[in-house]
C-alpha cells in the first residue's frame, strides 16, 4: 500500500516542490475609475495563466503574493470596465491603475462558444451574453425573465417563476432541445427531462453572467444541445466577497384571476469570504412567494376550438375545456342506451330516441384543482481551495425547493418539488475535471386531470353517471321534451349531489386523489430519478503552440425511479430502477492564419447511448477579422438522444396513455392492432367505403337483421299484450276456463295466428324508416376494419445540420452590430403520434374496430421519428448604440420559419411554436461611478402563431387537430428607474412589466400573464 500511496501523491509533491523553487513576489496597488478617480472595490486582479488572484477592498486597494517568475502578466477586470493586461517586470511592487468604463457592447469575453476564452466579436457562432450590469439595468422581475430581451430568444410562461427558454423554433413548455447549465452542471430535472428554470436554479445575487448560444452546440457539449445552450456562471467567492442582500416586493395584477391583484415577495442574501487567497467559501439563500398566474381558457377542444363564452359545461354535450379537467371522460350515449335496453333498464324502443352522440362528464376548472401558491426556496454553497497557483478545487451544492404549475400533456401541479445538485471539481487555466449528481424528488406533484377523473369516479362511477344521463335523456324525450332540453335535464340528473369546490367533501376528495400515486388510481407522482455525470477536458496550449488543441470526454448515467408513476420501472421484472448509460468524447483544433485575420476551427464529437447507435457530430467554422469587423461562417451539426421519457414513459392521462418509443411498449400494449389517429378522419373512412361496395352491402344486411330483430321483439310484445287482454276478457266472460294452462294455450294460439299478419303489415315500413339511417354508421364500423394498422418503427436520435453566416462589428466606436442568417435541416425529427387500439366491438357481429366509434378503445401517444427532412431558416439583427453620459439605445429583430414540413403518418404536427417575427426596443441610462440615477425602458412585440402540442389534441376522433390554437400577438412595455445610494451601499429600483396592462399568453393552455409592479433595494458591501 505504501508504494501505491507514494505514486498517487507524487504529482502533488512535484507541484509543491515546483512552487517552492521560485521566490515570492508581493504586489500592492490601488485601482480607481479613470474619470472620477474614485476607488473601485471588488476589481479582480489575476495572474494570467494561473488561478492565483485577489480583489480590491472598499478603498480600491489590493495586495497579491505570487511565485510567478517576472516578467509575467496580471489581468485587471471588472464588469462594466475595459479589461487591462499589465506586464509586471522585476522590481515592480506598487501599481496605480485606472479603469475606463466600457460603454460599447461586444468587447466582453466568453468561453461557451469554443470552450476557450475569446472576444464576443470573434466568436465562431452566434452568442448572446448577459452580465451583472445587464441584470441590474433590466426592468424584468428577475434575471431569468430578462433573457427574453436577448436576440432570438423566445419564452413560454407556465407560471410566475416557471418559464422555458426556446430558440430557433420548436418551442415548448419544457424544451428538451435546449440545454441549460449552472457552473458546468446540466440543470435538467432528469425525470422531467428539461430545466426547471428559475423555480429551482441560481440565486440572482450569485449570478455573474449568462451566455446563450442559439443553434446546435452538440459538437462541444454533447447530446440535446440541438437548438441552443444556456450557460449560467456563478460568482467566485475569491472575486466577489462580502455581504450582499436584496429585498423585492410588489404586486401581480391580472383581471381573470380569482383575486386580480396579489402581493409577492423576493428576498435574497449572499455572503462570501476568502482567506489568504488560498481558501474561500460562499453561501446564498433565496425565497420567493406569490399567488401564481391562472390558466382560464375554457374553449371546448371537441368542437374545433370554438371560443364562444356562452358555450361550455352543460351546453356543449361533448365538452372538453382547455383548462377544465375530468371532462376528458366521454362515451357514445347511443351505445349506453343499447346496453341499458339489453339489461331491461329502459324499453327497447327508447334506444331510437337517443342520438349517436358523444357526451362528456362535467369537469372541474383548473383554479379549483391546482396549487397556485407558488414559492421557491433556493440555497447554495461552495468551498474553493487553491492547491497551488495553477490548480483550484471546488466543492459545491445547490438546493432548490418549490411549488408551481407546469404545462405538459396536461397541467401538472409541481408541489413541493425539489432538486439537489452537488459537484466536485478540479480546474486550472488549461483543464477541468468535474463530477456531479442531480437528485430529483417529485414531492407532492400531481397531474390535475387524473386527480379530477378519479374524484368524479369516486363521487359516481363513470358507468353509473352515463347510465343515469342516458336514462334521464330517453325519459325526457319520450315525454315530449326537445333534444336540447333533454340534454340539460339529463346532465342535471347525473350531476345531482356532485361535490362543489369549497365544500368539505370536495376538499377531501381532492386531497385523497392528488396525494394517491397514479399506479393506485390517483394523480400523484412518486419520482426520485437521479443523474450522475463525470467529465473532463484538457487544453494543450502549454504543450502545443502552433495550433489550439482541446480534447474532452464524459460519462453519464440516469437512474429512473418513479415507482411506476412516470416510467415503466415497475414492468418487465424490473426492481424499480431503470439505468441508462451514455458516454461521449470530443476533440477540437483551431488555427489563426493570414496574420491573424482568419481563424479556422474544427471539432468532432462521438456520443453513444446504450439504447441507440453512436453519433458523430462535426463542426467547422471560419472567422475573418479586420479591426473591429468580423465575419463568420460555420457548419454545425447536433443531435438529440430521445429523452428518458421518450424512451421509457408509461403514464396514464385522462385522454390516454403516454408510452415510450422503445420496442417493449409495442408488445405490452398490442400497438400493432391499433390504427393511427389521423387515419380515423371522416375523409379517410369515406374513402374506404367508396372503394369497397361490399361494405354498404354488409352494413345494410346487418342493419336489416338488427332492425328486424328489434322490431320483431317490439311487435311481438305488442301483439302479445293485445292478445293477452282479449284472452283475459274471454276468461272473465266464462268463454275460456280460468286455468293457467288453458289461458297460456289461448294466448300462444292467438299470438301465432295474429303475429305473421302484423309483421307483414308493419315490418316493411319499420325497415324502410330505420335501416337507411343506420347504414352510414354501420358502414363506418366495417370501414374501420379495413383501415391500415399501425406499423411500429425503430426510435432513433434526432439530427440537425445547420449552416450560418454572421457579422459582428463596432462602427465609429459607438454602434455595436450583430447579425446572422441560418438554415437548418432536421432528420429523424422526434415527435409523437396517437394510436387508437380497439378493446371491444360496438355490438355482437361487428368487427372489433367498430368499438372505436362508440368509445371502446384505448388511446396511446407514442414517441416516433418522422421520415421527412425538415428545413428551418431565420435571421437575427441586433443594434446597440452608446450615447454620451451613460445613455444607450438599441433593439433587435429575429425571424424563424419552417419551410417544408408536411404531416406524416409518423409525426402529425411540427411543434414549431414560434412567431415568424419578434423584436425588442430599449432606451436607458446605466448607473456608473458618476451616474447615481439609471433607467431602462423595453418594448417587445411578437406576431401571433399557431401552437401545437400534445396538450391540446382533441379527444373526439372526428375533429381536426389544431383548428384554433393560436397564441395571439403580444406587445409589452417594461420599465425601471434606479437610484444608487452610496451612503448605504445600495441601489433602490422601482419597476414594472407589461405596463400596457393587457394580459397575454405565451403558450396555448398556459396561464394569462398580467402586469407586475415592484420596488427593490439591493445592498452590496463592495458596491462601486
Amino acid at each position: 500500500m505504501k508504494s501505491y500511496s507514494a505514486i498517487l501523491n507524487l504529482p502533488l509533491f512535484l507541484c509543491l516542490m515546483g512552487s517552492a523553487a521560485f521566490a515570492q513576489i508581493d504586489l500592492q496597488g490601488k485601482i480607481t475609475e479613470s474619470v472620477t478617480r474614485e476607488p473601485l472595490a471588488g476589481v479582480s486582479i489575476q495572474v494570467k495563466g494561473k488561478v492565483v488572484g485577489t480583489i480590491t477592498d472598499s478603498k480600491g486597494q489590493f495586495s497579491l503574493s505570487t511565485i510567478a517568475n517576472p516578467p509575467f502578466t496580471i489581468v485587471v477586470s471588472s464588469v462594466g470596465f475595459q479589461t487591462q493586461e499589465i506586464e509586471v517586470e522585476g522590481g515592480m511592487s506598487a501599481l496605480d491603475i485606472s479603469l475606463i468604463e466600457q460603454a460599447v457592447l461586444g468587447r466582453e469575453i466568453v468561453v461557451s462558444a469554443s470552450r476557450v476564452e475569446e472576444s464576443v466579436l470573434k466568436s465562431p457562432v452566434a452568442i448572446e451574453k448577459m452580465d451583472i450590469r445587464d441584470i441590474r439595468n433590466s426592468p424584468s422581475a428577475n434575471f431569468y425573465d430578462a433573457l427574453i430581451n436577448l436576440k432570438g430568444i423566445d419564452m413560454t410562461t407556465q407560471g410566475f417563476l416557471f418559464k422555458s427558454v426556446n430558440m430557433r423554433g420548436f418551442g415548448a413548455t419544457g424544451n428538451p432541445r435546449t440545454v441549460q447549465m449552472i457552473d458546468g452542471m446540466d440543470n435538467q430535472a432528469p425525470g422531467l427531462n428539461f430545466p426547471l428554470d428559475n423555480i429551482i436554479g441560481m440565486s440572482e445575487l450569485d449570478v455573474e453572467s449568462v451566455e446563450v448560444l442559439p443553434g446546435a452546440a452538440s459538437a462541444l457539449y454533447g447530446p440535446n444541445a440541438i437548438n441552443g445552450l444556456i450557460l449560467m456562471n456563478s460568482k467566485s467567492p475569491f472575486l466577489y466577497q462580502g455581504l450582499s442582500a436584496s429585498l423585492k416586493s410588489g404586486v401581480l395584477h391580472e383581471s381573470n384571476r380569482a383575486t386580480a391583484t396579489t402581493p409577492f415577495v423576493d428576498a435574497t442574501i449572499r455572503y462570501a469570504k476568502a482567506f489568504n487567497n488560498k481558501f474561500a467559501f460562499k453561501a446564498n439563500l433565496s425565497y420567493i412567494s406569490a399567488k401564481d398566474w391562472e390558466a382560464t381558457n375554457y374553449t371546448n377542444l371537441n368542437v374545433g376550438g370554438t371560443a364562444d363564452p356562452n358555450r361550455g359545461p352543460g351546453t356543449d354535450l361533448d365538452y372538453d375545456g382547455v383548462n377544465v379537467y375530468g371532462d376528458e371522460v366521454q362515451t357514445n350515449i347511443n351505445a349506453v342506451a343499447q346496453t341499458l335496453a339489453t339489461n331491461g333498464l329502459i324499453p327497447q324502443q327508447a334506444v331510437s330516441l337517443v342520438p349517436n352522440s358523444f357526451v362528456s362528464r362535467t369537469g372541474y376548472k383548473e383554479k379549483d384543482l391546482v396549487d397556485y401558491n407558488t414559492k421557491s426556496f433556493k440555497a447554495g454553497g461552495a468551498l474553493h481551495y487553491r492547491i497551488n497557483e495553477k490548480i483550484e478545487a471546488i466543492a459545491q451544492v445547490n438546493y432548490g425547493f418549490g411549488t408551481t404549475v407546469y404545462t405538459g400533456t396536461g397541467r401538472y401541479s409541481l408541489r413541493n418539488f425539489s432538486l439537489v445538485q452537488a459537484k466536485l471539481e478540479l480546474r486550472s487555466d488549461n483543464f477541468t475535471v468535474r463530477a456531479y449528481t442531480t437528485q430529483e424528488k417529485s414531492g407532492k406533484t400531481y397531474l390535475a386531470g387524473l386527480a379530477a377523473v378519479s374524484m368524479l369516479n369516486d363521487f359516481k362511477t363513470h358507468a353509473t353517471w352515463f347510465g343515469q344521463y342516458t336514462g334521464a335523456f330517453a325519459t325526457a324525450r319520450a315525454s315530449g321534451l326537445g333534444e336540447a332540453e333533454a340534454h340539460l335535464l339529463a346532465r342535471q340528473t347525473a350531476d345531482k349531489d356532485m361535490p362543489m369546490p369549497g365544500s368539505a367533501t370536495y376538499d377531501q376528495l381532492l386531497d385523497k386523489y392528488r396525494n394517491m400515486p397514479i399506479v393506485d388510481g390517483g394523480g400523484g407522482f412518486a419520482d426520485k430519478t437521479n443523474l450522475y455525470h463525470v467529465e473532463g477536458f484538457y487544453n494543450f496550449k502549454n504543450q502545443i503552440t502552433f495550433i489550439e488543441l482541446l480534447a474532452g470526454a464524459n460519462y453519464r448515467q440516469y437512474r429512473l425511479r418513479s415507482n411506476g408513476t412516470l416510467f415503466a420501472d415497475n414492468k418487465e421484472g424490473r426492481n424499480g430502477t431503470i439505468p441508462i448509460n451514455e458516454f461521449g468524447a470530443f476533440v477540437q483544433a483551431g488555427k489563426s492564419i493570414l496574420a491573424n485575420h482568419l481563424k479556422l476551427t474544427g471539432s468532432i464529437r462521438y456520443d453513444k447511448n446504450e439504447n441507440f447507435d453512436g453519433q458523430f457530430t462535426p463542426r467547422i467554422s471560419a472567422v475573418t477579422s479586420f479591426g473591429e469587423h468580423n465575419i463568420r461562417l460555420s457548419y454545425q451539426t447536433g443531435f438529440r438522444i430521445p429523452t428518458t421519457q421518450n424512451q421509457y414513459i408509461d403514464l396514464k392521462t385522462p385522454s390516454g396513455t403516454l408510452v415510450g418509443g422503445l420496442p417493449e411498449f409495442d408488445a405490452r400494449y398490442n400497438l400493432a392492432s391499433g390504427i393511427l389517429r389521423q387515419n380515423l378522419s371522416e375523409e379517410a373512412i369515406l374513402q374506404v367505403i367508396n372503394s369497397d361496395p361490399t361494405i354498404i352491402q354488409k352494413a345494410t344486411a346487418y342493419a336489416q337483421a338488427a332492425v328486424t330483430q328489434q322490431a320483431t321483439t317490439a311487435i311481438t310484445q305488442a301483439v302479445t299484450a293485445q292478445v293477452t287482454s282479449g284472452v283475459n276478457q274471454a276468461v272473465a266472460a266464462g268463454q275460456i276456463p280460468n286455468v293457467p294452462a288453458a289461458i297460456q294455450a289461448a294466448i300462444s294460439a292467438g299470438v301465432s295466428q295474429a303475429l305473421p299478419g302484423v309483421l307483414a303489415a308493419q315490418l316493411p315500413g319499420i325497415l324502410a324508416a330505420q335501416v337507411p339511417g343506420l347504414v352510414p354508421n354501420l358502414a363506418k364500423a366495417y370501414a374501420l376494419e379495413k383501415l391500415p394498422k399501425y406499423k411500429p418503427t425503430k426510435l432513433k436520435p434526432e439530427r440537425i445540420a445547420s449552416y450560418e453566416i454572421g457579422y459582428k462589428g463596432i462602427i465609429a466606436k459607438k454602434l455595436f452590430v450583430d447579425a446572422y442568417y441560418y438554415v437548418s435541416k432536421y432528420k429523424d425529427f422526434i415527435g409523437g403520434t396517437v394510436i387508437v387500439v380497439p378493446t371491444a366491438a360496438a355490438a355482437p357481429g361487428l368487427p372489433i374496430e367498430s368499438g372505436i366509434g362508440v368509445g371502446n378503445f384505448n388511446g396511446f401517444a407514442r414517441t416516433v421519428n418522422t421520415n421527412e427532412t425538415i428545413t428551418t431558416r431565420g435571421f437575427g439583427i441586433g443594434l446597440n448604440y452608446a450615447l454620451p453620459k451613460g445613455f444607450n439605445m438599441g433593439g433587435n429583430v429575429s425571424n424563424n420559419v419552417i419551410v417544408d414540413f408536411k404531416p406524416s403518418p409518423e409525426v402529425q404536427y411540427s411543434q414549431f411554436n414560434t412567431p415568424k417575427y419578434r423584436y425588442n426596443l430599449n432606451f436607458g441610462r446605466r448607473i456608473t461611478s458618476s451616474n447615481v440615477v439609471g433607467f431602462n425602458v423595453v418594448f417587445r412585440h411578437q406576431q401571433s402563431f399557431l401552437w401545437e402540442s400534445s396538450f391540446i389534441v382533441p379527444t373526439s376522433t372526428d375533429v381536426p387537430i389544431f383548428s384554433n390554437t393560436t397564441v395571439p400577438a403580444v406587445s409589452t412595455l417594461d420599465a425601471q428607474v434606479s437610484l444608487k445610494v452610496p451612503s448605504i451601499k445600495s441601489i433602490i429600483k422601482l419597476g414594472g412589466t407589461n405596463l400596457i396592462g393587457k394580459s397575454y399568453i405565451q403558450s396555448y393552455a398556459s396561464p394569462n400573464i398580467g402586469s407586475t409592479y415592484y420596488v427593490s433595494i439591493t445592498f452590496d458591501e463592495l458596491l462601486n
